[in-house]
């Protein structure tokens, strides 16, 4: 892709589009920076960049005047100022795309409404044990434009539906689609809306291509058939190419059993992850032995179903990660206790309960509500399970405590955003983590 002499304009200065705006700069291009929020972290990322900027309320559309090329972050919504620029003939695409166009190593993208970033370091682990050099990142942390230059063999790339929105020439060796769960309905004016932009990163595959699906899913194959790539799927079921059973994992095609009881995947649903893992990366290569070292190496990312500490005999699991219904009903239905306490609650991505009422049926013995969805949430649950409310996350682990039995779990999956009370998921996930320790801490005191 040539940049030299282009005008570009860069739309957001999240870490994503800095990216995006050294790459340009770097290549020659003409660059203009522009966010619609102006607060310190945005002054000082284009003071940084040393480029011009356009920032703060009605910024976009001055910013965008005469772009030939406009590169938009994930985190900026659909704006007219982007349609009007489009219809005006500049090209409008994404981090992701611009990347892409710089890169030459395979490809294995990973989408998905929930355990992408899981599956995506599992498959950077296995693929390394192979002995390649791999790039590990996207959405997971570190931007595609920073593996730019660097002498990768494999790109493992985690992407969101954001990310997935304004793909043109992206093509994938191979792409996961994990699931596909309501989500995000605050962006997408449907679930089907929101199910196209995941499906995008099938589009452009061909039949040389992988695509790697849940068996059981039919959204996902429907996506999945959008473009030509042989499908490889994945799941419990009996048709699977990689079949998931108690703790292990069968290729079928070879009758090679993956057995995962010494890793530290825990829960149902990370077993199906594994599944999904090991059909990936197998699709480009990796032997028995690598998939083998690659699990036994892997260490759980923080905040997803990662042990937080055991107080009387009952184990907390933090899944602050869980911001959405779907992740929330993965967890809580993976769990091996008899039952658990859910800690649920946050900011309302306005999705629908029923499925999260239909786990509580199954395995909660109790909820503690928290934040602004509790009352929706409440009405929700009703005559499910108890249901408790809390004025702090600290509380509602004290409450919880109190309701959980010997056989039970306590489990934080919140089905909601953490951004009426925190900073991020992860500071939720920290705050759960302290207030547990706590707890342990005072139950030692007791016992002395």
């Amino acid at each position: 892709m040539q940049l030299e002499g282009r005008r570009v304009t860069v739309v957001g200065l999240g870490r994503s589009g800095v990216a995006a705006a050294r790459l340009c700069r770097d290549r020659g291009a003409q660059v203009t920076l522009t966010d619609e929020v102006e607060q310190a972290v945005t002054r000082d990322a284009a003071l940084r960049l040393a480029l011009p900027a356009q920032l703060g309320p009605g910024a976009l559309a001055l910013a965008l005047r005469d772009a030939e090329l406009v590169v938009v972050s994930p985190g900026v919504p659909p704006h007219p100022a982007l349609v009007a620029a489009q219809a005006a003939g500049a090209e409008v695409i994404g981090e992701l795309e611009l990347a892409s166009r710089f890169l030459s190593a395979p490809m294995l993208l990973v989408g998905g409404t929930n355990g992408k970033s899981t599956v995506t370091t599992l498959c950077g682990a296995i693929l390394a044990a192979t002995g390649a050099k791999v790039f590990t990142g996207g959405n997971l942390g570190t931007p595609l434009c920073e593996a730019i230059g660097g002498d990768h063999e494999l790109l493992v790339v985690e992407a969101s539906s954001f990310q997935l929105e304004r793909i043109v020439t992206l093509r994938p060796r191979v792409s996961v689609l994990l699931n596909i769960t309501e989500d995000h309905l605050d962006r997408y004016s449907s679930f089907q809306a929101y199910a196209d932009a995941k499906g995008n990163a099938f589009v452009n595959q061909r039949s040389s291509d992988v695509a790697v699906i849940p068996e059981a899913e039919p959204e996902c194959r429907r996506q999945a058939e959008r473009g030509g790539a042989r499908v490889l799927a994945f799941g419990a079921e009996p048709g699977a190419d990689y079949f998931a059973a108690g703790r292990r994992v069968e290729e079928r095609g070879s009758g090679e059993r993956f057995e995962l009881a010494e890793t530290r995947l825990y829960g149902a649903h990370n077993v199906m992850n594994a599944a999904a893992a090991i059909a990936a990366t197998r699709a480009l290569g990796a032997t028995e032995a690598a998939v083998r070292q690659g699990l036994a190496a892997f260490q759980p990312l923080p905040h997803r179903m990662a042990l937080a500490g055991v107080v009387g005999g009952v184990p907390y699991y933090d899944d602050s990660k869980g911001t959405n219904v779907g992740a929330a009903v993965t967890a809580l239905s993976g769990v091996q206790e008899e039952r658990a306490v859910l800690i649920a609650g946050g900011r309302d991505k306005l999705g629908d309960y029923a499925p999260l009422v239909a786990a509580l049926r199954g395995k909660g013995r109790a909820v503690v509500l928290i934040g602004e969805a509790a009352a929706r949430l409440e009405a929700a649950i009703a005559g499910a399970v108890p249901c408790y409310r809390a004025q702090s996350l600290e509380e509602a682990v004290e409450r919880a405590r109190d309701l959980a039995r010997r056989t039970d779990c306590v489990l934080l999956s919140p089905a909601c955003s953490s951004f009426d009370m925190f900073q991020s998921y992860a500071e939720r996930g920290d705050r759960f983590r302290a207030a547990v320790q706590r707890l342990a801490e005072q139950q030692e005191d007791v016992s002395r």
